[in-house]
C-alpha cells in the first residue's frame, strides 16, 4: 500500500492510501491545510488541536451543507422525470386522437372522392 507524505498545521504526517490516490491524498490535505491556515488568519493561534478540530467541523459542515443539496436536487429530478412521464403520456395519447381523426378524415375524403367519381361517370 503506497504511503504519502503531507503537511497539515507545519507538522508532516505519513499516510497510506490506495494505489493511485496518492495524488488525491495530497490535494484533500493541502486544502485541509488551507482551511486551517484560514482559521489561523481568523483567530490567531488558538493551539493545534483546536484548529484541528475547528477545521473537520467546517469541513462536515460544507459535506453536509453539499448533501442537503444532492437530496433537494435529487427531489428536483424526480419530479422532473414524473412531470416529463405525464408530458410522454399525454403527447402519445393526442397522437394517436389525431392518428384517428386523420384516418377518418381520409375515410371521408375518399368517400367523396368515389361519389364525386361515381357522378361524374358518362353512361355508354
Amino acid at each position: 500500500m503506497p504511503e504519502v507524505n503531507v503537511e497539515i498545521n507545519g507538522r508532516k504526517y505519513r499516510m497510506a492510501c490506495e494505489d493511485g490516490q496518492e495524488p488525491h491524498l495530497i490535494g484533500l490535505a493541502d486544502r485541509f491545510n488551507r482551511s486551517i491556515d484560514n482559521l489561523k488568519n481568523a483567530f490567531g493561534e488558538i493551539g493545534d488541536n483546536r484548529l484541528t478540530v475547528m477545521a473537520g467541523i467546517a469541513a462536515l459542515d460544507e459535506l453536509e451543507e453539499a448533501e442537503k443539496r444532492i437530496d433537494a436536487l435529487q427531489k428536483e429530478v424526480a419530479e422532473l422525470t414524473h412531470t416529463a412521464q405525464h408530458i410522454a403520456q399525454d403527447a402519445q395519447e393526442l397522437e394517436s386522437r389525431f392518428a384517428k381523426k386523420l384516418s377518418e378524415t381520409a375515410r371521408k375524403v375518399e368517400a367523396i372522392a368515389t361519389a364525386i367519381d361515381e357522378t361524374g361517370q358518362t353512361p355508354a
